[in-house]
């Protein structure tokens, strides 16, 4: 009796252990397809992380908000000189939260309902798209 039982505990502790697996595998893809959205399509970096000074984007500092290094040649109404922090720590990630920032990402609204300043793209994105985004944003430090 005491074997079955035991064998019973072992069995559910690895569908339980497989459980948690498969919805880590699932947030880990998640992340990653996240990571990829904003690193080599949208390429946040570009603009959202300072850069040192041979011009490469900072790691340390890595979507932590830089200063734009393009200039319009004439002024533009609304355009930013800089592009502020994307992580989680962040004083727009406090004010927006997640819903905040994935309806941005959806709607190229910000929750007040206005649009980002130039030279920010107005991005509609699936709403998977900017879930995965705003996961690993979420992940950075």
């Amino acid at each position: 009796m005491r074997t079955m039982r035991y064998t019973g505990l072992v069995l559910t502790a690895a569908v339980l252990t497989l459980a948690a697996a498969g919805r880590l595998s699932a947030q880990d893809a998640n992340l990653q397809r996240g990571k990829y959205l904003v690193e080599e399509v949208a390429r946040c970096q570009d603009c959202h992380t300072p850069k040192t000074e041979s011009g490469e984007p900072d790691k340390s500092k890595w979507l932590k908000g830089g200063k734009l290094i393009v200039a319009p040649l004439t002024p533009i109404p609304r355009w930013h000189a800089t592009a502020p922090d994307l992580t989680s720590t962040s004083a727009l990630w406090q004010r927006w939260g997640d819903e905040g920032l994935t309806k941005f990402l959806e709607t190229a609204s910000n929750p007040r309902g206005g649009k980002a300043d130039v030279p920010m793209p107005a991005y509609t994105l699936k709403h998977e798209d900017a879930v995965a985004i705003v996961t690993y944003l979420k992940s950075l430090p």
